[in-house]
């Protein structure tokens, strides 16, 4: 495994001062992926960022983890369907440039 891909849970607990239950219930709700190895539980990199939105909706905005989840639902679901736009408006291009 490549280190420089994932994170300890206990670096990303203390850095972002969350307690591990927190990391472990984001892994219960499925919002994140936990990498074990040799008995030390490993982020990747690349979901930090969905862990910063979760934690700034649970802690600042004081939503609970359901709320948070249906929130984490429709934003998914609004990337999609701006991705789905963005690729009918080009193919619509397409055509129209005949």
């Amino acid at each position: 495994m490549e280190t420089r891909d994932v994170i300890s849970i206990q670096t990303l607990c203390k850095r972002y001062n969350v307690p591990v239950s927190f990391i472990n219930t984001l892994q219960e709700f499925e919002f994140i992926e936990l990498i074990v190895e040799n008995n030390n539980r490993f982020l990747k990199t690349s979901h930090i960022k969905d862990v910063e939105k979760i934690m700034r909706l649970h802690y600042d905005l004081d939503i609970n983890l359901e709320g948070v989840d249906v929130i984490y639902n429709l934003l998914k679901q609004v990337h999609t369907l701006k991705r789905e736009i963005t690729e009918l408006n080009n193919r619509l291009r397409l055509y129209e440039d005949f």
